[in-house]
């Protein structure tokens, strides 16, 4: 239990909200979307860390901690669809929620500005899902809640990992710019919502 406080204190410290009590309560009740969905989540991360890896392949220390992390996160959509399978899920697309894109829009359009948008946006998103992680996984049943366990580790370091590398390419303090993502993220995360993703927002 230390262990785990000790692991979520950076992201809670990190996040300007916790996850609302209505998104837990709905998304138990549509924990097959969830799984969907978590398993799209998983796929776009590790794209998303390919195309950083690509845009960016003069930098040597992006390329290493990406590739890492893109290798981690297919392994993360293998499990979890393997446990779709398990539980006779259907994996399909789904529409995916707000939060990505609401973020996304905020980004500059010069570099490296931009490079440090998207990973700070990087260390959001990881950091959410760890959070909610966390507060689902007592919620849920035995095989769940050791998987998302087991989720907190390398989510967490990916959070670390986004952070410290926008900080390394930012030609100035991205403490502003980390406070401006840190109200915008919030925003996303307590204000009404029409869909139940992984990310999204309060049900309406």
């Amino acid at each position: 239990m230390q262990q785990l406080e000790k692991l979520l204190a950076p992201i809670n410290d990190f996040l300007l909200c916790e996850t609302p009590d209505e998104w837990i309560s709905v998304a138990l009740e549509n924990i097959d979307l969830l799984l969907i969905d978590h398993c799209n989540c998983e796929k776009k991360a590790a794209g998303t860390a390919m195309a950083l890896m690509f845009r960016y392949s003069n930098r040597s220390e992006l390329l290493l901690k990406m590739s890492k992390l893109a290798r981690e996160e297919l392994r993360h959509f293998e499990q979890v669809l393997r446990i779709l399978k398990k539980r006779n899920i259907e994996y399909r697309p789904i529409p995916a929620s707000r939060y990505a894109k609401g973020l996304i829009k905020h980004v500059r359009t010069y570099e490296p500005q931009a490079l440090v948008d998207k990973l700070i946006i990087g260390a959001y998103i990881e950091s959410r899902s760890c959070e909610r992680f966390a507060k689902l996984a007592p919620l849920l049943d035995d095989e769940l809640h050791k998987f998302y366990l087991s989720l907190l580790k390398s989510e967490s370091r990916h959070f670390a990992d986004y952070l410290t590398l926008s900080q390394l390419y930012s030609e100035e303090d991205i403490t502003a710019r980390v406070k401006f993502f840190a109200e915008v993220e919030s925003e996303l995360i307590l204000s009404s919502d029409g869909e139940i993703r992984f990310h999204s927002g309060v049900p309406s």
